[in-house]
């Protein structure tokens, strides 16, 4: 017994070589067929001179001299340091600051009894003194617009 064989890499019916040159051979007449239809003037269609212009003009990648300079120098690593060291001093700072404020509004339902007398004072709007009636009419109006219409029919009916 081969070493091929022990490990597996043949097998019972065609050695590997010989699926490999089978499947070429099978394969380049399909992709000798797909060779041509990538070719420029293959086509007949009327957008062909303008893809192909945009093909011709975008052919040439660009180079590293015409990419942007970069902005300003690069932090280092101790200037990254300080700016994150300042910011959570920033967010301790204002933290303690939030916690200094003395908040006024000791009584929720008091609050809440005057917002309600503010929105009671306002008039209320046109379409919220519609009847029931009316509501249920405007809704039955909206479902009927919301039906599909009646199929059309494909064939003439003998």
């Amino acid at each position: 017994m081969t070493r091929d064989e022990m490990n597996g890499r043949t097998t019972k019916k065609m050695g590997g070589r010989a699926a490999i040159t089978l499947a070429l051979l099978l394969g380049a007449p399909t992709l000798a067929g797909c060779a041509g239809a990538f070719e420029a003037g293959v086509s007949d269609s009327p957008l062909e001179p303008r893809v192909q212009a945009l093909v011709d003009a975008n052919r040439e990648y660009p180079r590293w001299d015409e990419f942007p300079k970069a902005a300003g120098s690069i932090p280092t690593a101790a200037q990254i340091a300080a700016n994150v060291d300042a910011l959570q001093e920033a967010n301790a700072s204002l933290s303690r600051d939030v916690a200094r404020i003395e908040w006024q509004m000791e009584d929720a339902a008091a609050f809440e009894a005057q917002v309600r007398q503010q929105l009671d004072s306002l008039p209320p709007s046109p379409e919220a003194l519609r009847t029931a009636e009316q509501l249920e009419a405007w809704a039955a109006e909206q479902r009927r617009l919301g039906e599909a219409p009646p199929p059309i029919p494909r064939r003439p009916q003998r």
